[in-house]
């Protein structure tokens, strides 16, 4: 894999320079150090991939990416790399939008060696997942593919179900599929590629769907707070930040505070509240989707629809498979449509997803059932 490191701090795109470097596979073809060199460099290197960081001199990242993408869609994939600031990001939010592929945030660690460490854990998966899916992109072609680096990625393997338990049999399915029950709530889980999802499938669903959506994004702090206020303006269900021991009222989506867990928790009048905790991370993940929807099938048990979207892993099949014993009908997105068929997958292999659908087939789904109990 060609990659093009665009940032403008000397000492940063070193470090990242050879931390690419050393995944095996990739080969770092050269350096930039404002928007207008790299635009020139992507041009002239034609790099796999361009590490991007969003605040540089001359043109920044965005200027960057509209230039790239004033022909056509560019070749090269894109990994932001952002400060982990309100405005690094506001303007990441604003890259994916655009057609990033993923992003990491420039580490704060006290010495370069961990600084090294942090960034070698956050590129490693994504250089995997997007090794595979240039990979499939030029198999769909008929050309060898001349990316495929050697960088495994562990995905836990799908747990059995408890002793004494038995998996749906084939007429409750159908029964489920023909006329699953009308849920109380909408549970999303997404990662990789989970702002460019929200923003086609959230502004499709109808302001008047009558139930919450909660929305659990792999994302640091103060990330989902800038992803929430983009959203907001273009859908018409309310979209916020969660807030700890809020009710979640109809017609509005929340999602998880980045770098906190969320919850359902039960409210003194047996109603849902939303508890945001600091409950440590699961499958690395903080927050996590497994977190969220476990809460939703021990707590209120057959009141929900959940649906798998985009993302790297397997967050979100255990929790899946608690809903799954009450009744739960569950929607995955479909191969072609994701960023990285990961998460939507591993739920499919483990066979808790009802439906596999294209991204612009879900809105209208989630509206149906809600509204009617029926497909």
């Amino acid at each position: 894999m060609r990659v093009l490191v665009a940032d403008d701090a000397v000492l940063f795109r070193r470090l990242l320079s050879e931390v690419l470097a050393s995944i095996p596979g990739v080969e770092v073809v050269g350096t930039a150090t404002n928007g207008k060199i790299t635009v020139q460099k992507v041009r002239e290197l034609k790099p796999d991939l361009l590490t991007l960081d969003i605040e540089m001199p001359e043109m920044d990242g965005l200027a960057v990416l509209d230039a790239l993408t004033r022909d056509g869609k560019p070749e090269v994939q894109i990994i932001v790399v952002s400060a982990l600031s309100r405005q690094g990001g506001d303007l990441t939010m604003r890259a994916l939008q655009k057609g990033a592929f993923d992003f990491i945030t420039k580490p704060e660690a006290a010495t370069p060696e961990l600084s090294r460490a942090a960034l070698l854990r956050e590129l490693t998966p994504r250089i995997s997942a997007l090794a595979h899916r240039l990979d499939v992109r030029a198999i769909l072609r008929g050309v060898p593919s001349r990316v495929r680096p050697e960088v495994p990625v562990s995905i836990p393997a799908p747990q059995p179900l408890p002793a004494g338990t038995s998996g749906d049999g084939v007429a409750s399915r159908m029964q489920r599929l023909s006329n699953p029950s009308r849920p109380d709530m909408v549970l999303i889980g997404v990662s990789t590629g989970g702002p460019a999802a929200l923003n086609d499938l959230l502004p499709a669903i109808p302001g008047d769907l009558g139930v919450p959506i909660l929305v659990v994004q792999h994302m640091p702090p103060i990330f989902t707070k800038s992803l929430a206020d983009s959203l907001d303006p273009k859908c018409a269900m309310r979209v916020r930040e969660a807030i700890h021991g809020e009710t979640p009222l109809p017609n509005t989506v929340y999602i998880a505070p980045g770098g906190l867990q969320m919850r359902l928790g039960m409210g003194a009048d047996n109603r849902p509240i939303l508890e945001v905790t600091e409950d440590p991370p699961e499958n690395n993940c903080r927050p996590a989707v497994d977190y969220l929807f476990r809460s939703a099938a021990l707590r209120f048990p057959g009141r929900s629809m959940a649906v798998i979207l985009t993302g790297m892993g397997s967050d979100g099949t255990l929790g899946l498979r608690l809903l799954k014993r009450h009744g739960c009908f569950v929607i995955a997105q479909d191969e072609p449509s994701c960023v990285v068929y990961g998460m939507p997958k591993a739920a499919v292999d483990a066979g808790v997803a009802d439906i596999v659908l294209p991204l612009k087939s879900i809105a209208g789904q989630i509206a149906s059932i809600v509204r009617g109990g029926r497909i």
